[in-house]
């Protein structure tokens, strides 16, 4: 179940990235001469017009080769099969604009595609801790107010609550501030006033961060949560949108060892949490395919040769030097590119045979 859920994770999304340049490729004219699931020996495919679509051995990623394309490695080009009118529309022939929307297309297809599944699971409804509270800290301001476990906090401030996350968020930004907050305990609505005490915690970087606390921990209860179609879109357009800030903070954070390096995951990792979420749920595994698609858009847009970012900074290399660089300079990126993909992929697999060994961050 696992790897079969892994499969279906790593194939969708794969898909998903080489579709959205495919589709572009052919909307701008470029000649696609192979769209490829997967790398290596070709396991199935035909031909159609003047494109290959093929099915490869190894399920780690995927390419879609459009003529005259440096970028991509993979494979020779079948110069009988290459007509002078295909050559005029190759990739280096046409006009920037247009390699530049074939280029951006992969990783701005993953976006949408987080964004669509985001929004449909909100419309179809999400499970979500409600606001109604389990254990109440002894010594906690929350006791002294006389808020009591199985109370539910529908307001604060007149402002409508229901899940966990809303309720903690007004909580969280209101250190030393008093809140009006209505409760329901029973049948009976009541409205206590509570000051959140000044506390410093730790982030999900693990980095120091005040925040306020009234010494409340969530109950078991869990409500799906739904919105119309209007307001779902909007939610996970913005729920997008803060993945792609978490995804790109993460790495920052990497960078500047607040996060340690032991932490990044490899395909192993990705095969485990699949199977995990798969197990919890399709919302969960549907989620998870959300973030995972999040993270491979933003980080294909980094400026590293080989990846599509690495793309978009040689062609505006080109745009301001009013040519493009030499092929020895693209062939020396690409490669060094290439290496350092590699060397990251290796130091994330290490990680995973590592947790695997020590149980650790299981």
């Amino acid at each position: 179940m696992t790897f079969i859920s892994a499969l279906v994770l790593l194939g969708v999304l794969i898909f998903v990235h080489e579709m959205g340049h495919f589709l572009l490729a052919k909307a701008v004219k470029i000649p696609v001469l192979k769209f490829s699931l997967g790398f290596g020996p070709k396991i199935w495919g035909f031909k159609r017009g003047e494109t290959e679509y093929q099915l490869a051995a190894v399920p780690l990623g995927g390419f879609v080769k459009m003529l005259g394309d440096e970028n991509e490695l993979e494979g020779e080009d079948d110069e009988a099969a290459i007509t002078d009118e295909m050559k005029a529309r190759s990739f280096n022939n046409i006009a920037i604009w247009r390699r530049l929307l074939a280029v951006v297309a992969g990783p701005v297809f993953n976006l949408i595609f987080a964004a669509v599944l985001f929004s449909v699971l909100m419309m179809v409804g999400l499970p979500a801790a409600t606001s109604k509270l389990g254990e109440v800290m002894k010594g906690s301001r929350a006791e002294a107010a006389g808020i009591l476990k199985g109370d539910k906090i529908t307001a604060i401030d007149g402002k409508p609550v229901s899940r966990w996350d809303e309720m903690t968020e007004i909580i969280h930004s209101s250190p030393e501030k008093e809140l009006v907050i209505t409760i329901k305990r029973g049948a009976e609505a009541i409205v206590i006033k509570v000051k959140p005490e000044a506390k410093t915690v730790k982030n999900i970087f693990g980095e120091a961060t005040g925040v306020g606390l009234i010494g409340v921990a969530p109950g078991d209860e869990v409500e799906k949560t739904s919105l119309p179609f209007f307001q779902a879109i909007g939610w996970g357009v913005a729920k997008t949108w803060d993945w792609c800030v978490m995804t790109v903070m993460s790495i920052v954070k990497l960078v500047q060892q607040v996060i340690p390096a032991s932490t990044l995951g490899g395909p192993i990792l990705i095969l485990q949490m699949a199977g995990k979420q798969a197990a919890q749920g399709l919302d969960s595994f549907f989620v998870f395919m959300a973030v995972i698609s999040i993270n491979l858009g933003v980080l294909n847009l980094f400026p590293i040769p080989i990846l599509d970012g690495g793309h978009v900074v040689f062609m505006a290399i080109e745009a301001i030097r009013k040519k493009p660089l030499s092929e020895r300079v693209m062939e020396i990126s690409q490669r060094v590119g290439l290496g350092l993909i590699v060397a990251l992929m290796g130091f994330a697999l290490y990680n995973d045979i590592a947790r695997l060994i020590t149980g650790k961050g299981m």
